[in-house]
């Protein structure tokens, strides 16, 4: 029996923001520990505040992505990465004129459930 899984079709969650989230492992791979997604970000996507129960690795592959974590804003570039630990509040953004492509590692793995986003217009 072979004790590795190649991934080659990544589930692709449905968006109505333009957003591609391909979840290469996680809740849609029956893995509940970890998740690992490639994302691309449309120029001007924005999406509400979260206050996570997992903590998320961020690694910006190209472009750059706009974090607001507990009221502070930090931008990171092509080849920076982040960890935002759980309980943090944040918001994702890319209010730049070029797309954003990046990695997300989440433990345990995100789920809708875990991830409490806010409702549009609560700040």
């Amino acid at each position: 029996m072979k004790k590795f899984k190649i991934q080659q079709t990544p589930f692709v969650v449905p968006t109505t923001d333009g957003k591609l989230i391909e979840e290469h492992w996680g809740n849609s791979t029956g893995n509940s520990d970890l998740s690992i997604a490639h994302m691309i970000a449309p120029p001007g996507w924005s999406e509400p505040h979260q206050t996570p129960d997992f903590d998320e690795f961020t690694l910006v592959i190209s472009g750059k992505k706009q974090f607001e974590i507990d009221g502070e804003t930090v931008i990171l570039e092509k080849g920076q990465s982040i960890m935002i630990e759980k309980g943090a509040r944040i918001r994702y953004s890319n209010p730049f004129e070029q797309e954003c492509e990046y990695i997300s590692i989440c433990l345990p793995a995100f789920s809708m459930e875990s991830v409490h986003r806010e409702e549009e217009g609560v700040d």
